[in-house]
């Protein structure tokens, strides 16, 4: 606000150049005229009203507290200006200094800064109440206050305009010190992260392109897809009744694409990401450290600066004890697996609808659809598992937030882990669970001819005789592509349309503020005051902005709309960690501060921001052996989405009340369990879903190289090998396929390794079961082995964050063995 005003004094200095008045201009005003908040209401004509009455009510509980309020009239909205006395940040900056853990923090030692004050004043205004027990939440909800915002600083604004909240800005650096100081530590951690993520995603988006490029350098000379495309095999009907039997080659576009993605470099790459994933951790916690230690936060402490900036609002407060229940811990436990339940039953849904689809698209009369009815289902099953997404996320998101207040947990902390871990845990099972099924346990258990498995009197699901990672590759990459795409469309062009339709219909407020800034306008400080309507003009060039809450940076990966909003009663800040209650509160007002406080601490969480990136992160490494390509299109996705994000929160939104804190929290450890999971999934995916090992086993046991002639092409008649035949003479057959299935074809192949005569399993299918599970272990020991070895070789901390920490904690103790003498001297 202070840079605001010095913009303002020069843009006078032009304006009354040429004017008589002989007065001079004053300099830019001090800091001390800001308003840290604004709070917005409709005009009540009468002031007998309910909601006149708690609006009056509530400005003089903050009155009482010292906060000057300023208030403005403006066609039928009435605006008030808060401002927060200098004692009470003296107040907190003591409090902070004889602090356990905040003490050794660079706050307490120079000015508060405007993104501290907002922090303060946003805390104290959540945590006043009136005397009905109502506090702010509660008063926006039943309309006695329409809004309530903290403003931009106007200059360092324009300096994040231009240095960092703009497309041409899209490949340079962050100003991580400049956005720390302006929206706080908690979204500069968001960005440093992001932007540590997506750098180090260019050697594995180089790495995945390099595979991708290996299988389309053999597209066209691959002798298992020629041996595909140049084949006569008549293959079996793949549904009852519509399905006729069909030729091997007609398949062979599909056996090119399936190549891309299903050859021997995979494996290299899902070994090389696995052990990326430990690195990208380890690194990211040195990186942290060295920003945090530059911050002076290393040390911070949230809980305890929460229980200052309690003491700060009032004084007179009593922690509330901690409690646990065993009984709410079990009913959580119950209602988390039936949720868990329920999703895992959505996906199975999901295979109910691709079994029924494929049959009914081979009915259909378009010759595309009916050649490519598996394909089209496979497509089409992936778009509705995204609508399936979008609509689950919010479900998720509103019985996690149930599930906390269930809980009652009596700390902060405990809540920001309880909530991100649930509603992290429900979005990983609504993303994976069907891409599970596909990769693990598609074309696995369908039966065979005259034994079929069905589902709802259909059939399930084969896989094609090249394989079955193609069916996961075309699930993957629906879904990044619509959520990347589509959810980067939606995130801008929402606030930037609410932001021109609410600038459309303002009025231009008449520029008349040059008296304000005369002489005789000085206090006995010899500061200024702005007139009312340079007041006015800046309130509402940020009340017309797109409106933000705790939920803000949540939104942009998580895609909550404002229906949500009035389904969740807690979109609040839950501020008072201990649960201090004040002595002077009457007991109705407890139970219902209590109420809001388990319910609404959830949204400080400082790591639920990083939600959906973490869901692209679990894509990027759990099944990267099928889409060697999903880290390029996470660094393509990301790139903008900084950039994207910047522009958002800088031009089209309100200010976010900054947050200080000085690591991501549980969201460690969740990429810690991810990268244990990116081990066990990919050495399945390789060893179960791909064709590597049945390759391997076929070169070794069973090819033309079996007994060692080198003169050959090694896997030739592979593809044949992997099918058996079918006979119409069986009974059991007959009952499965038609007649007029056959087309006057007495046998058919299918995928599988089984006997002719009676259909039981080869001697070489559990040779390969076996080499599928020896493979697993063997990748996954090796693995880990690497993982821990490059965990231990990295140190989190580095040596000259160490060294700096060591030299201000002996300077600091220094400082108080200084500070005790001199009181000891002034005592004698």
């Amino acid at each position: 606000m202070d840079s605001m005003a010095e913009e303002e004094t020069i843009e006078l200095c032009h304006r009354h150049k040429d004017s008589s008045c002989a007065e001079p201009l004053l300099p830019r005003m001090l800091p001390q005229r800001t308003y840290d908040y604004i709070l917005v209401a409709q005009k009540q004509d009468d002031d007998l009203n309910q909601k006149s009455q708690r609006q009056k009510a509530f400005l003089q509980q903050l009155e009482k507290k010292n906060i000057k309020i300023t208030r403005i009239i403006h066609d039928d909205k009435v605006f008030f200006g808060l401002r927060a006395p200098q004692e009470m940040f003296e107040n907190y900056q003591y409090l902070l200094k004889v602090s356990d853990s905040c003490n050794w923090c660079g706050d307490h030692n120079g000015e508060v800064t405007h993104a501290n004050r907002i922090r303060i004043v946003n805390f104290i205004l959540h945590q006043t109440f009136i005397d009905t027990g109502e506090n702010l939440k509660e008063l926006l909800k039943k309309d006695v206050f329409e809004t309530v915002f903290c403003p931009h600083e106007r200059k360092k604004q324009k300096e994040l305009k231009k240095s960092w909240a703009r497309w041409s800005a899209l490949f340079t650096g962050q100003p991580f010190s400049d956005v720390k100081y302006y929206f706080g530590e908690k979204i500069a951690l968001y960005y440093l992260w992001l932007g540590w993520y997506t750098k180090l995603l260019v050697p594995a988006a180089a790495l995945g392109v390099v595979v991708f490029l290996y299988g389309l350098a053999f597209f066209n000379t691959n002798p298992l897809i020629n041996e595909v495309c140049q084949s006569n095999i008549i293959m079996c009907p793949r549904c009852d009744k519509t399905c006729q039997v069909w030729k091997l080659s007609d398949t062979c576009s599909y056996a090119k694409v399936s190549h891309l993605f299903d050859n021997e470099g995979t494996v290299a790459f899902a070994m090389f990401m696995a052990i990326w994933a430990t690195l990208f951790l380890e690194l990211w916690k040195r990186h942290r450290a060295r920003h945090v230690s530059q911050w002076k936060v290393y040390d911070w402490c949230e809980e305890e600066e929460e229980l200052i900036m309690e003491i700060v609002n009032d004084p007179d407060c009593t922690p509330k004890q901690f409690r646990h229940s065993y009984l709410r811990s079990t009913l959580v436990l119950i209602l988390v697996t039936l949720m868990l339940m329920l999703i895992i039953g959505l996906a199975h849904a999901l295979v109910v609808f691709r079994v029924v689809a494929a049959p009914l698209l081979s009915e259909c009369q378009w010759k595309f659809l009916k050649d490519h009815a598996n394909t089209v289902a496979v497509m089409l099953g992936a778009v509705l598992h995204y609508v399936t997404i979008q609509i689950m996320t919010r479900v998720n998101r509103w019985v996690s937030l149930k599930l906390c207040e269930i809980e009652k947990t009596n700390s902060l902390a405990a809540t920001e882990r309880s909530f991100t871990v649930k509603m992290f845990t429900f979005q990983f099972f609504t993303l994976f669970s069907s891409l599970f099924y596909v990769a693990f346990f598609l074309g696995r258990i369908n039966g065979h001819p005259g034994n079929y498995v069905r589902l709802a009197g259909f059939r399930l699901e084969e896989c094609h005789p090249s394989g079955c990672l193609t069916d996961l590759f075309i699930q993957m990459a629906v879904i990044m592509l619509l959520k990347q795409t589509l959810n980067n469309i939606f995130e801008f062009t929402v606030p930037w349309l609410k932001s021109c339709m609410n600038k459309s219909t303002a009025k231009k407020l008449e520029r008349k503020c040059g008296y304000c800034y005369r002489k005789a306008c000085r206090d006995e400080h010899g500061r200024v005051e702005p007139c009312d309507i340079c007041k006015l003009r800046d309130w509402l060039r940020n009340y017309h902005l797109a409106d933000t809450d705790e939920f803000s940076l949540f939104n942009e990966f998580l895609e909550m709309d404002g229906a949500l909003k009035k389904q969740c009663p807690v979109l609040e800040r839950r501020h008072s960690v201990f649960h201090l209650v004040c002595r002077h509160q009457s007991p109705s007002e407890r139970p219902k501060r209590r109420t809001v406080d388990s319910a609404c601490r959830v949204f400080n969480n400082n790591n639920t921001v990083h939600s959906e990136i973490m869901v692209q992160f679990s894509f990027t490494t759990t099944f990267v052996a099928a889409f060697p390509l999903a880290p390029l299109l996470a660094l393509i996705n990301n790139i903008f989405e900084i950039r994207l994000d910047a522009i958002k929160m800088v031009r089209l939104e309100r200010r976010l009340v900054p947050r200080k804190t000085n690591d991501i929290g549980v969201w460690t450890k969740v990429l810690e369990a991810i990268g244990v999971l990116a081990v066990i999934a990919n050495g399945l995916v390789i060893g179960v879903s791909s064709d590597f090992i049945p390759r391997l086993v076929y070169r070794y046991r069973y090819g033309p190289c079996a007994n060692g002639t080198t003169d050959t092409r090694c896997m030739q008649g592979y593809i044949n090998d992997t099918l058996s035949m079918a006979f119409m003479s069986h009974p059991d057959v007959q009952r499965d396929f038609k007649i007029e299935q056959m087309h006057n074809v007495t046998e058919c192949c299918y995928r599988d390794y089984r006997s002719d005569e009676d259909y039981s399993l080869t001697p070489q299918f559990w040779l390969v079961l076996a080499v599928r599970f020896a493979f697993i272990i063997l990748f996954e020991h090796v693995v880990v082995v690497c993982k821990f070895i490059a965990a231990w070789f990295v140190p989190n901390n580095p040596i000259g964050v160490k060294n700096d920490r060591l030299h201000d904690k002996l300077a600091r103790l220094k400082e108080e063995l200084r500070e005790f003498r001199r009181s000891k001297s002034t005592e004698v």
